[in-house]
C-alpha cells in the first residue's frame, strides 16, 4: 500500500509538483513545511560580524520523532528513567530529540552549539548536527561540543540538532534550559558543495537482534518479524519511522533494502563505513572494518569493545528477524552491506523521497512483482527514468518510473521528492 506522510511530517511544498499531464492545482500540495524555517519560538536568524547564523532551538515542544522525553520546569527531561534501548543493555535511562531543522540564509559547513543545562554526576547530554543539502540528502550526524564545532562534509542549507539525554543510574535526569546554534562556512576556501561519490560496500558478519517487544535507540518498538538494522554508530540513525539512513544488505538467498533503527552491536562510536580520516574512533583501522571484527580475529584493542567488554564475534551490524530470515540467514554470518546514504556517484544521481511504504517495481508497472519497499523518506540513488504505467495517485498523475540499482527495480516519479515530473539530468533507460 502506497501512502503519503501526514501534513506534519510532508517535505516542504516547493518540492510538490508530480503532475506530467494536466493542469498543476498548488491548493492539492498544502502540507507543513520541513526545513524551510526557523522552529516556532526559535530566536531570529542573525549575523555575527564574523558572518556566523544564530538561533536558539525551540525545546519546548517535543515532536514524533522524539524518545522518552518531557519539558517541564522549564527544562528538557528524561520523561521514564526505566527506559533504555534493548540492545545496549544499559541500566541508565535514555531520551533523545530530534529537533526541527533550521533554513540557514546562507550555505555553511560548521555548527557550534552553546548548551544551558543541567548535567548532574553521572549524567549525560550529547548534542548532535546534521545538515541537508539542495538536493535534499542528508550528511550524517556529528557531534558538537563547546569550543568544537562539528564539522559537516560539505555545504548545506538547512541545519537540524538532535539531543540525547542518559540519566545517571540512580535514575537522575540531567536538565537542558536551552540551545543555541551558530553555523558558517568555516571561513576557509575548503567548504564545497557535497561531492558524490559511489556508495560504499564491506562484507561484514551480521547477528540477529531478536529481542522482540524492546524499545530501540530511535523509540521503534520492536516487533516480530521486524525489518531494520542496528550500526554502531549514532551517526547514520534515522529518526523512527524513516529511512533516511538505509543499507542494502545481501545474504544467502536474496538482498533487502532496511532502515538503521538501531545503534550496535558491540560498539556505539564505531562508523567503519566512513574512511579511516573521517572515523570518529578506530582511526587506524580500514575502512570497512568494525573494530568488533578486529577485536574478535586480531585481539585489537585488547580483544575487547568501547566499554571494555571481550569481543565474542566479529559482528559489524545487528539485523532485525525478519530481515535476517528473509536474505537467507539461519545462523549469525557474513552478508555484504552497502551504506546507501553514502551514495551519489558515478552513473547515478540521487534525489529524496517521500511517502510510507513505498513500492519498488520488477518493471515500471504496479502490477509486477515489488521488490523494494521505502519505509519512509529517504535518498535513493536514480541511473535513468523510462515511461511507463500512468499512475494516478493522491491527486498527481505521473507515467514516469525511475530505475533504482541498489533496489534493483523501478520507483514512480511521484514518489521523488523534486519539482519535476521527469527528472532533470537522468537519462532514458
Amino acid at each position: 500500500m502506497l501512502t503519503p506522510l501526514s501534513p506534519s511530517k510532508r517535505p516542504a511544498p516547493r518540492r510538490r509538483s508530480r503532475l506530467l499531464r494536466g493542469t498543476l492545482c498548488l491548493l492539492a500540495l498544502a502540507g507543513t513545511a520541513l526545513g524551510t524555517a526557523p522552529a516556532a519560538g526559535a530566536a531570529d536568524a542573525s549575523r555575527a560580524a564574523t558572518g556566523a547564523v544564530s538561533w536558539r532551538a525551540d525545546l519546548s515542544h517535543p515532536g514524533s520523532d522524539d524518545v522518552n522525553v518531557r519539558w517541564s520546569a522549564g527544562a528538557l527531561r528524561v520523561r521514564d528513567r526505566s527506559l533504555s534501548p534493548a540492545s545496549l543493555g544499559h541500566d541508565r535511562g535514555y531520551a533523545s530529540a530530534v529537533l526541527e531543522s533550521h533554513h540557514v540564509s546562507r550555505p555553511v559547513n560548521r555548527v557550534a552549539v552553546d548548551l544551558d543545562a543541567a548535567v548532574p554526576g553521572g549524567t549525560s547530554v550529547v548534542v548532535d548536527v546534521r545538515g541537508r543539502a539542495a538536493d535534499g540528502a542528508w550528511t550524517e550526524w556529528r557531534q558538537a561540543t563547546a569550543g568544537a564545532p562539528a564539522e559537516l562534509p560539505g555545504l548545506v542549507d538547512d541545519v537540524q540538532a538532535r539531543l540525547t539525554l542518559w540519566t545517571a543510574e540512580d535514575g537522575t535526569t540531567p536538565a537542558v534550559e536551552e540551545l543555541t546554534l551558530s553555523a558558517d562556512d568555516g571561513g576557509t576556501a575548503a567548504a564545497r558543495p557535497l561531492a558524490a561519490a559511489s556508495a560504499f560496500s564491506a562484507r561484514v558478519f551480521a547477528t540477529r537482534e531478536g529481542l522482540v517487544g524492546g524499545t530501540t535507540a530511535n523509540g521503534h518498538v520492536i516487533r516480530s518479524n521486524d525489518h531494520f538494522v542496528a550500526l554502531p554508530s549514532r551517526r547514520a540513525l534515522s529518526p523512527n519511522g524513516s529511512g533516511q539512513y538505509s543499507v542494502q544488505v545481501c545474504g544467502p538467498a536474496r538482498c533487502e533494502t532496511a532502515p538503521v533503527w538501531d545503534v550496535g552491536p558491540w560498539n556505539t562510536h564505531d562508523d567503519y563505513w566512513n574512511p579511516s580520516t573521517q572515523r570518529e574512533q578506530w582511526r587506524d583501522l580500514a575502512r570497512g572494518v568494525p573494530e568488533a571484527q578486529a577485536a574478535y580475529q586480531n585481539g585489537y584493542n585488547g580483544g575487547r569493545d568501547e566499554f571494555g567488554r571481550q569481543v565474542a564475534n566479529p559482528a559489524g551490524i545487528d539485523l532485525a528477524d525478519g530481515t535476517f530470515y528473509n536474505i537467507g540467514l539461519s545462523n549469525n554470518g557474513w552478508v555484504t552491506v552497502t551504506y546507501l546514504w553514502t551514495d551519489g556517484g558515478g552513473d547515478t544521481k540521487s534525489f529524496p523521497t517521500w511517502g510510507t511504504d513505498v513500492s519498488i517495481r520488477q518493471q515500471a508497472t504496479t502490477t509486477s512483482t515489488r521488490v523494494a519497499t521505502l519505509p519512509g523518506p529517504t535518498t535513493v540513488r536514480v541511473r535513468c527514468q523510462v515511461h511507463g504505467q500512468l499512475v494516478n495517485y493522491n491527486g498527481y498523475s505521473n507515467d514516469a518510473w525511475s530505475y533504482l540499482p541498489d533496489h534493483g527495480g523501478y520507483i514512480s516519479n511521484i514518489f521523488i521528492d523534486v519539482p519535476d515530473a521527469w527528472l532533470p539530468g537522468v537519462p532514458t533507460c
